[in-house]
């Protein structure tokens, strides 16, 4: 733990939303207990002569300043990037500050497939029935306005594609606006990614999506850095954080979660699915170094961590010559899901509020690990006072990011 200093970047607003909590609490709770959704998919439009598993959320608790009318020709991923927004709005107080002064970037693109395709099975035969306003909401950046018309965001606002990486993409984006003097806050959201049983056949296709071989028990089927793991599976979730340099928060007396010391993205000059030994270690040397610090300086890693045959096996490789297999490492992914386009953002979070906590959240399911030598958090929350942590993010692409988030300690 370390005193911000005035030129830090600090997380100063957290917005969860995922399968097993909504809301910094029911989050954290679920992360400690260790709890999961996981369970064959209901979701209207998630299958067809199918049983594919994931993690859906139960509903959105929407609060009653969100107007219904806003909600009616919302998309779900807009509902939940709305509702998560103003957990994280109002949790870093961003109402008195100059709206022209706070960016918005949405982490995530072609994350409404599910509710595009039951549009088009619905007025195939009708097109001239159509909703008028489904020629503004197919479109991503329809979140943007959503968001920047229910908060008054006047700065900039943009959607950021980038795979699985795109959670963490936009929170680099946002430190960069934030450290150039684009804006003086700026909001990172990691949208939810709504797919259809079109998606779901075309990922167990490609071998990315785990397969039926735990239909009947769902709830072991997700199971990162296991011998047994056969694939990610998919979790609906959506994450928010509020960026601003240090100067700035403590004038207006916001309360830091932690600063976020350095962040990297690289890419692998390859448009394929695979992972890349090379582009992993790029981003995590190019991060401590940023940052300032060494390996052993790093005590708590959160992976990108899928349930890959090939991804994670080449992660931990990464990790390990690094320099870092000492640090403690756990898989948030095996609790919630792969989110995809919100992954990295959500697992930001779930590092903070572990970080918060002074504990470190169970791996579900790790009960053969892939490699022993690693410092595994395995069925049990452990205690530990984290200083350090990395937060790892992959895209299919060859998109690997990486950040370096540090507990802070405020002078009075």
């Amino acid at each position: 733990m370390r005193s911000c200093k005035q030129f830090d970047l600090l997380i100063t607003g957290i917005g969860i939303t995922s399968a097993v909590g909504q809301g910094q609490a029911e989050f954290t709770e679920a992360l400690m207990q260790g709890k999961n959704s996981f369970g064959v998919m209901r979701r209207p439009g998630r299958q067809k002569n199918s049983s594919f598993i994931g993690a859906e959320l139960p509903s959105l608790n929407i609060p009653d300043s969100i107007p219904k009318k806003n909600l009616r020709t919302a998309s779900f991923s807009a509902q939940a990037a709305l509702v998560t927004l103003h957990e994280a709005w109002e949790d870093a107080k961003l109402a008195s500050i100059d709206p022209s002064r706070i960016g918005l970037i949405i982490g995530g693109s072609n994350f409404q497939q599910r509710e595009l395709m039951l549009t088009y099975e619905k007025y195939s035969d009708q097109a001239s029935f159509i909703r008028p306003t489904y020629a503004m909401s197919f479109m991503d950046s329809d979140i943007c306005g959503l968001c920047t018309e229910q908060f008054g965001i006047k700065g900039f606002a943009y959607t950021l594609g980038g795979a699985s990486a795109s959670g963490q993409a936009a929170i680099i984006q946002a430190a960069n606006a934030v450290s150039s003097g684009q804006v003086d806050v700026c909001i990172a959201v990691g949208a939810l990614m709504d797919i259809s049983y079109i998606e779901c056949n075309a990922f167990r296709a490609l071998g990315a999506m785990g397969s039926d071989k735990y239909t009947n028990e769902p709830e072991k089927a997700c199971r990162p850095f296991d011998n047994n793991r056969d694939g990610f599976i998919y979790g609906e979730a959506c994450g928010v954080v509020v960026i601003e340099r240090a100067e700035h928060a403590l004038k207006r007396q916001a309360k830091p979660y932690s600063i976020l010391s350095g962040w990297a993205m690289a890419m692998d000059a390859n448009r394929n699915p695979n992972p890349s030994y090379e582009g992993e270690t790029a981003v995590i040397r190019k991060v401590l170094e940023q940052a300032k610090l060494l390996p052993q300086d790093i005590d708590y890693i959160n992976p990108h961590g899928t349930g890959s045959a090939i991804g994670d096996i080449t992660e931990l490789n990464a990790i390990r010559d690094c320099g870092l297999s000492h640090a403690y490492i756990n898989a948030t992914k095996s609790i919630t899901g792969h989110g995809l386009s919100a992954a990295g953002t959500v697992e930001a979070i779930a590092t903070i509020l572990q970080m918060k906590a002074s504990t470190l959240h169970p791996t579900r399911n790790l009960e053969s690990p892939m490699d022993t030598s690693f410092n595994w958090v395995q069925d049990k929350p452990i205690e530990h006072k984290m200083k350090n942590a990395i937060s790892l993010s992959m895209g299919f692409g060859g998109i690997n990011t990486a950040i370096c988030l540090q507990a802070v300690k405020v002078d009075k």
